[in-house]
Protein backbone atom coordinates (compact mmCIF):
# COMPACT_ATOMS: atom_id res chain seq x y z
CA UNK A 1 0.00 0.00 0.00
CA UNK A 2 2.80 2.79 1.18
CA UNK A 3 4.41 1.98 -2.17
CA UNK A 4 1.33 2.55 -4.30
CA UNK A 5 0.64 5.33 -2.37
CA UNK A 6 3.82 7.10 -2.60
CA UNK A 7 3.58 6.50 -6.63
CA UNK A 8 0.73 8.11 -7.29
CA UNK A 9 1.39 11.18 -5.22
CA UNK A 10 4.71 11.86 -6.53
CA UNK A 11 3.04 10.85 -10.14
CA UNK A 12 0.07 14.19 -8.89
CA UNK A 13 2.83 16.55 -7.88
CA UNK A 14 4.75 15.92 -10.65
CA UNK A 15 1.94 16.36 -13.27
CA UNK A 16 2.66 12.97 -15.16
CA UNK A 17 -1.08 12.06 -16.75
CA UNK A 18 -2.06 8.91 -16.71
CA UNK A 19 -4.65 6.95 -15.00
CA UNK A 20 -4.64 3.92 -12.43
CA UNK A 21 -6.79 0.82 -12.40
CA UNK A 22 -7.95 -1.12 -8.92
CA UNK A 23 -7.94 -4.08 -10.93
CA UNK A 24 -9.83 -7.45 -9.18
CA UNK A 25 -9.90 -11.06 -10.16
CA UNK A 26 -13.35 -9.88 -12.39
CA UNK A 27 -11.10 -7.04 -14.47
CA UNK A 28 -8.52 -10.11 -15.04
CA UNK A 29 -11.38 -12.09 -16.24
CA UNK A 30 -13.29 -9.66 -18.29
CA UNK A 31 -9.69 -8.55 -19.86
CA UNK A 32 -8.64 -12.25 -21.02
CA UNK A 33 -12.65 -11.76 -22.97
CA UNK A 34 -11.97 -8.55 -24.39
CA UNK A 35 -9.17 -7.47 -26.23
CA UNK A 36 -9.80 -4.07 -25.63
CA UNK A 37 -10.12 -4.12 -21.82
CA UNK A 38 -6.42 -5.84 -21.93
CA UNK A 39 -4.56 -2.54 -23.55
CA UNK A 40 -6.43 -0.35 -21.47
CA UNK A 41 -5.20 -2.33 -18.14
CA UNK A 42 -1.77 -2.52 -19.85
CA UNK A 43 -1.72 0.96 -20.46
CA UNK A 44 -1.97 1.96 -17.07
CA UNK A 45 0.02 3.71 -15.11
CA UNK A 46 -0.62 1.54 -12.31
CA UNK A 47 -2.68 -1.68 -11.77
CA UNK A 48 -2.99 -2.16 -8.01
CA UNK A 49 -4.18 -5.88 -7.01
CA UNK A 50 -7.44 -5.53 -5.41
CA UNK A 51 -8.17 -8.92 -4.28
CA UNK A 52 -6.16 -11.75 -2.30
CA UNK A 53 -6.36 -14.29 -5.00
CA UNK A 54 -4.21 -11.51 -7.29
CA UNK A 55 -1.65 -11.11 -4.57
CA UNK A 56 -1.39 -15.20 -4.04
CA UNK A 57 -0.59 -15.86 -7.11
CA UNK A 58 1.66 -12.99 -7.41
CA UNK A 59 3.59 -14.16 -4.71
CA UNK A 60 3.71 -17.63 -5.95
CA UNK A 61 5.59 -16.10 -9.47
CA UNK A 62 8.20 -14.53 -7.02
CA UNK A 63 6.96 -10.95 -6.31
CA UNK A 64 7.27 -11.73 -2.44
CA UNK A 65 6.71 -8.38 -1.21
CA UNK A 66 2.98 -7.93 -3.12
CA UNK A 67 0.22 -6.87 -1.29
CA UNK A 68 -3.54 -6.46 -1.74
CA UNK A 69 -4.14 -2.89 -2.54
CA UNK A 70 -8.12 -2.45 -2.78
CA UNK A 71 -9.95 0.64 -4.21
CA UNK A 72 -11.12 2.02 -0.75
CA UNK A 73 -7.71 1.37 0.92
CA UNK A 74 -6.19 3.10 -2.05
CA UNK A 75 -8.48 5.83 -1.77
CA UNK A 76 -8.04 6.19 1.85
CA UNK A 77 -4.35 6.02 1.89
CA UNK A 78 -4.07 8.50 -0.93
CA UNK A 79 -6.41 11.50 0.01
CA UNK A 80 -5.05 10.97 4.00
CA UNK A 81 -1.28 11.42 2.47
CA UNK A 82 -2.56 14.31 -0.36
CA UNK A 83 -3.81 16.86 2.45
CA UNK A 84 0.30 18.07 3.26
CA UNK A 85 0.89 18.62 -0.63
CA UNK A 86 -2.39 20.40 -1.08
CA UNK A 87 -3.59 18.09 -3.89
CA UNK A 88 -7.05 18.61 -5.51
CA UNK A 89 -9.89 15.72 -5.70
CA UNK A 90 -12.63 15.64 -8.32
CA UNK A 91 -15.29 12.62 -7.28
CA UNK A 92 -17.49 10.81 -10.32
CA UNK A 93 -19.40 8.28 -9.28
CA UNK A 94 -21.51 6.40 -7.08
CA UNK A 95 -25.37 7.19 -7.07
CA UNK A 96 -26.86 10.20 -6.93
CA UNK A 97 -26.57 12.07 -3.61
CA UNK A 98 -22.90 9.41 -2.98
CA UNK A 99 -20.50 12.02 -4.29
CA UNK A 100 -21.67 14.50 -2.45
CA UNK A 101 -21.62 12.44 1.07
CA UNK A 102 -18.29 11.15 0.41
CA UNK A 103 -17.01 14.88 -0.10
CA UNK A 104 -18.50 15.06 3.19
CA UNK A 105 -16.99 12.16 5.01
CA UNK A 106 -13.48 13.07 3.77
CA UNK A 107 -13.29 16.53 4.78
CA UNK A 108 -14.86 15.37 8.18
CA UNK A 109 -11.62 12.99 8.13
CA UNK A 110 -9.00 14.69 6.86
CA UNK A 111 -9.04 18.04 7.70
CA UNK A 112 -7.98 20.31 5.13
CA UNK A 113 -8.25 18.12 2.33
CA UNK A 114 -9.48 19.95 -1.00
CA UNK A 115 -12.22 18.11 -2.63
CA UNK A 116 -12.73 20.97 -5.58
CA UNK A 117 -16.15 19.10 -7.26
CA UNK A 118 -18.19 15.95 -7.68
CA UNK A 119 -20.45 14.56 -10.20
CA UNK A 120 -23.02 11.95 -10.24
CA UNK A 121 -22.48 10.16 -13.88
CA UNK A 122 -25.63 8.45 -15.53
CA UNK A 123 -25.44 4.47 -15.99
CA UNK A 124 -25.39 4.92 -19.63
CA UNK A 125 -22.81 6.26 -21.73
CA UNK A 126 -22.16 10.72 -21.57
CA UNK A 127 -23.55 12.03 -24.38
CA UNK A 128 -21.48 14.77 -26.20
CA UNK A 129 -23.57 17.76 -24.33
CA UNK A 130 -22.54 16.12 -20.89
CA UNK A 131 -19.08 15.31 -21.88
CA UNK A 132 -18.37 18.99 -23.01
CA UNK A 133 -20.27 20.40 -19.40
CA UNK A 134 -17.97 17.83 -17.20
CA UNK A 135 -14.64 18.59 -18.86
CA UNK A 136 -15.77 22.88 -18.73
CA UNK A 137 -15.52 21.72 -14.69
CA UNK A 138 -12.67 19.61 -14.73
CA UNK A 139 -10.96 22.82 -16.57
CA UNK A 140 -12.41 25.27 -14.11
CA UNK A 141 -11.68 23.07 -10.85
CA UNK A 142 -7.65 21.85 -11.92
CA UNK A 143 -7.98 18.82 -9.91
CA UNK A 144 -4.49 16.75 -9.65
CA UNK A 145 -6.51 13.34 -8.54
CA UNK A 146 -9.82 12.56 -10.46
CA UNK A 147 -11.79 9.64 -8.55
CA UNK A 148 -13.87 7.01 -10.80
CA UNK A 149 -16.56 5.15 -9.04
CA UNK A 150 -17.96 3.43 -10.94
CA UNK A 151 -17.70 -0.31 -12.08
CA UNK A 152 -15.83 -2.47 -13.99
CA UNK A 153 -15.04 -2.70 -17.25
CA UNK A 154 -17.32 0.60 -17.15
CA UNK A 155 -14.74 2.81 -15.29
CA UNK A 156 -11.19 1.74 -17.02
CA UNK A 157 -13.28 1.90 -20.53
CA UNK A 158 -13.97 5.78 -19.82
CA UNK A 159 -10.93 6.57 -18.10
CA UNK A 160 -8.81 5.31 -21.28
CA UNK A 161 -11.30 7.39 -23.70
CA UNK A 162 -11.75 10.59 -21.76
CA UNK A 163 -8.63 11.54 -19.05
CA UNK A 164 -6.65 13.62 -22.15
CA UNK A 165 -9.98 15.18 -22.92
CA UNK A 166 -10.88 16.18 -19.25
CA UNK A 167 -7.25 17.59 -18.87
CA UNK A 168 -6.61 15.71 -14.95
CA UNK A 169 -3.43 14.90 -14.12
CA UNK A 170 -4.49 11.61 -12.96
CA UNK A 171 -7.54 9.60 -13.37
CA UNK A 172 -8.30 6.39 -10.29
CA UNK A 173 -10.66 4.03 -11.12
CA UNK A 174 -11.71 2.39 -7.54
CA UNK A 175 -15.33 0.37 -8.32
CA UNK A 176 -17.31 0.26 -5.02
CA UNK A 177 -14.67 2.74 -2.99
CA UNK A 178 -18.07 5.33 -2.49
CA UNK A 179 -20.19 3.39 -1.46
CA UNK A 180 -17.73 1.53 0.50
CA UNK A 181 -16.48 4.90 1.95
CA UNK A 182 -19.60 6.18 3.15
CA UNK A 183 -21.05 3.37 4.62
CA UNK A 184 -23.64 2.37 1.87
CA UNK A 185 -21.82 -0.92 1.67
CA UNK A 186 -19.83 -2.83 4.70
CA UNK A 187 -16.36 -3.14 4.12
CA UNK A 188 -15.05 -7.13 4.61
CA UNK A 189 -13.47 -7.49 7.88
CA UNK A 190 -9.44 -7.80 7.79
CA UNK A 191 -9.46 -11.82 8.25
CA UNK A 192 -11.96 -12.09 5.53
CA UNK A 193 -9.49 -10.66 3.28
CA UNK A 194 -6.20 -12.03 4.48
CA UNK A 195 -8.86 -15.90 4.25
CA UNK A 196 -9.92 -14.73 0.75
CA UNK A 197 -13.33 -14.69 1.42
CA UNK A 198 -14.03 -11.16 0.78
CA UNK A 199 -15.99 -12.29 -2.10
CA UNK A 200 -18.29 -13.96 -0.02
CA UNK A 201 -18.88 -11.44 2.40
CA UNK A 202 -19.92 -9.30 -0.51
CA UNK A 203 -22.09 -12.00 -1.93
CA UNK A 204 -24.03 -11.99 1.19
CA UNK A 205 -24.54 -7.92 0.87
CA UNK A 206 -25.52 -8.53 -2.77
CA UNK A 207 -27.04 -11.62 -3.71
CA UNK A 208 -28.81 -10.92 -6.89
CA UNK A 209 -26.33 -8.79 -8.71
CA UNK A 210 -22.93 -10.39 -7.23
CA UNK A 211 -24.03 -13.98 -7.22
CA UNK A 212 -24.39 -14.80 -10.94
CA UNK A 213 -21.38 -13.10 -11.43
CA UNK A 214 -18.85 -14.81 -8.93
CA UNK A 215 -20.34 -17.78 -10.06
CA UNK A 216 -19.39 -16.80 -13.59
CA UNK A 217 -16.02 -15.49 -13.13
CA UNK A 218 -14.05 -17.71 -9.90
CA UNK A 219 -13.90 -20.79 -12.21
CA UNK A 220 -12.76 -19.36 -15.26
CA UNK A 221 -10.02 -17.14 -13.59
CA UNK A 222 -8.61 -20.41 -11.45
CA UNK A 223 -8.57 -22.91 -14.78
CA UNK A 224 -6.31 -19.61 -16.10
CA UNK A 225 -4.31 -19.61 -13.09
CA UNK A 226 -4.03 -22.91 -13.30
CA UNK A 227 -2.42 -23.10 -16.32
CA UNK A 228 -0.51 -20.38 -16.11
CA UNK A 229 1.92 -21.58 -12.90
CA UNK A 230 1.88 -25.28 -15.18
CA UNK A 231 3.26 -23.02 -18.08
Amino acid sequence: MPGAVDLILTAARQGRPGYVCATSVHGIVEAQRDPSLRRILNRAMLNSPDGRPLVWVGRLQGFRDMDQVSGPELMHGVCRESVRWGLRHFLFGGEPGVAARLQAVLEEAFPGIQVVGTATPPFRPLEPPELAELATRVRESRPDLFWVGTSTPKQERFMADHHEQLGTTLMLGVGGAFDVLTGRVKNSPLWLKRCGLRWAHRILQDPVRLAPRYLRIVPIFTFLIALELLG
